[in-house]
């Protein structure tokens, strides 16, 4: 078995109008909900063998905040294209991850994580899909069992384990 974890970066600030959309950093709300998310993290032992990032500020800086959370070796990929990358471009990018990984997490942008999440994950959970499909907010967390191999996955072939989002996490 898989997983797939499936991380919104944390909100980013808009102090300065000056900035590009890809050079916005985190605001302090983001930074405070991404060491939330880092807590959960550890806690819960994931332990991503590969990192996909997109190259958005935002997403750096919160993966940043929750690296040190994650524990054994971590193939870490910054990568432009998962900038704001579809749900389809993101899973073309996981259908190129080695047989050899079991654990992926992805921290990425919307609607393309959500839409990923939503079309990948199976029946099994109506609950925490339902929560899913109603919002997916910035560091929240989606955790998938995925049940294939990376380049066989597809509509309906993982299974949402989780949503955790950072308000639900203790301070």
């Amino acid at each position: 078995m898989n997983s797939l974890y499936l991380l919104r970066h944390a909100k980013s600030s808009w102090d300065d109008p000056g900035l590009s959309d890809h050079d916005r950093p985190l605001a302090p709300r983001g930074r405070k909900a991404a060491r939330r998310m880092a807590l959960y993290l550890r806690k819960a032992k994931i332990r991503p063998q590969l990192v996909l990032c997109s190259s958005a500020a935002r997403a750096v800086q919160t993966y940043d905040a929750i690296s040190t959370a994650l524990e054994g070796p971590v193939v870490v990929s910054v990568e432009d294209d998962l900038y704001g990358a579809s749900d389809a471009g993101l899973l073309a990018r996981l259908h190129e991850v080695a047989d050899t990984v079991r654990a992926v997490l992805v921290v990425g942008h919307n609607p393309g994580l959500q839409d990923l999440a939503l079309g990948l994950a199976d029946d099994g959970n109506p609950t925490e899909v339902a929560r899913l499909g109603d919002k997916f907010p910035t560091c929240a967390l989606a955790n998938l069992d995925v049940p294939t191999t990376w380049d066989a996955l597809g509509p309906g072939h993982a299974h949402l384990r989780s949503l955790v989002l950072p308000r639900d996490l203790p301070s």
